[in-house]
């Protein structure tokens, strides 16, 4: 079967998952991008660039497979001499119904933030199937639906969302977590105190205030810890992480964005303990690749996170609270040596695109099947 796979927004997650489906899929899969900055931007205007592509291209798939960036229903509006017929199904990495907003943006104040998640909607009810990367994230998005709609002044067509719910699916991100082995250390590269890991993004979302609060507690009560900060800083970074880098002088053993995939490897696999308060996270591939590195996570029950780990060991892995998160870190403090880990990469190691292929291959083919049945 051919896919033409529509990326507006090429870049971190969007682009690995494009360009390993492509290259993992026993479909002929061809890649229809666009760089990936100015967000807004491309959720208004990358499908017409992408029409004109597909239109200039030769390419005649049996299927679209859109992301959620594009506004799917200008693109098949533009192209329906050539797509009228096929299949389409749109992957939502995240939505922008539920995706928190920036404090710094200005568009919700103004009250310009409603179409980019009335392009999410659009482009559901437009596709033949809704896929989703968690299943928190599909119920989120559509217990949102209703609320999102009804703010509108009239014609809010609700009678469209049992649609939506029927086509919506959960396909897991795959990942490839496999490369990770291949920068494996025999042993730690040191002997030393604990290394704690903040792997994420530097963005209001992934909650670095709070991360930082507790490593200054825990510093104030004299614990002895190491911490690597890693993860890319996108625009303007928060003073947060300049203000950490003070406060914790020699604790921070490294500081920023590392260009080489082995280095941010074996960061992942010298690490001890991975806690995490993000405010959101639709699947979280940071999280799942230092969970493969056997990195203690402490993790919010909430979210996506509860997905990865299988409920009989959830005690060891979630807390309630900032003082519960407090509690756990200095448990692991005190006693890491002497506490039997489970091999925790044995929770996310499903996620690897060895396993997560013959998913989305069958399910791509099933999409495509059930439209000419």
């Amino acid at each position: 079967m051919k896919i033409a796979l529509l990326e507006p927004f090429y870049t971190g997650s969007h682009k690995a998952w494009a360009d390993e489906l492509a290259r993992q899929s026993r479909h002929d899969i061809e890649v229809l991008a666009l760089n990936g900055r100015h967000w807004k931007w491309r959720m208004h205007g990358a499908a017409i660039t992408l029409a004109r592509r597909y239109l200039e291209k030769n390419f005649e798939p049996d299927l679209l497979l859109a992301t959620d960036m594009l506004d799917l229903t200008t693109f098949l509006a533009l192209t329906r001499q050539k797509t009228s017929h096929l299949p389409v199904a749109v992957y939502f990495h995240e939505n922008q119904i539920t995706y928190p907003w920036s404090p710094d943006d200005r568009d919700p104040e103004q009250n310009r933030d409603a179409h980019y998640g009335f392009i999410n909607f659009t482009s559901a009810l437009a596709a033949d199937a809704a896929l989703f990367n968690s299943r928190y994230h599909l119920e989120s998005y559509n217990r949102a639906l209703p609320g999102f709609l009804s703010a509108f002044p009239d014609y809010n067509e609700l009678g469209t969302l049992p649609a939506i719910t029927q086509k919506s699916r959960v396909l897991p991100l795959g990942i490839d977590l496999k490369v990770l082995d291949r920068h494996r250390p025999a042993k730690k590269s040191k002997p030393g105190p604990p290394l704690l890991l903040w792997n994420h993004r530097w963005e209001y979302d992934k909650n670095p205030e709070e991360f930082f609060k507790a490593l200054y507690q825990l510093q104030k009560e004299g614990y002895s810890f190491e911490v690597a900060i890693l993860g890319e800083s996108f625009g303007e970074v928060s003073p947060l992480f300049a203000e950490a880098r003070r406060n914790l002088g020699d604790k921070i053993v490294q500081f920023g964005y590392v260009k080489s995939f082995a280095d941010y490897a074996e960061w992942l696999w010298q690490a001890d303990i991975l806690p995490v308060h993000s405010l959101h996270d639709f699947f979280g591939v940071s999280v799942v690749q230092a969970m493969y590195c056997n990195c203690y996570p402490l993790l919010p029950k909430r979210l996506a996170y509860p997905e990865h780990i299988p409920e009989a060991e959830h005690p060891h892995f979630f807390y309630a609270d900032f003082p519960d998160l407090l509690k756990r870190l200095r448990e692991l403090l005190d006693n890491l040596k002497k506490i039997t880990r489970p091999e925790i990469r044995s929770f996310v190691a499903r996620y690897d695109w060895a396993e997560m292929i013959p998913h989305y291959d069958s399910l791509l083919e099933k999409i495509a099947r059930d439209r000419h049945l």
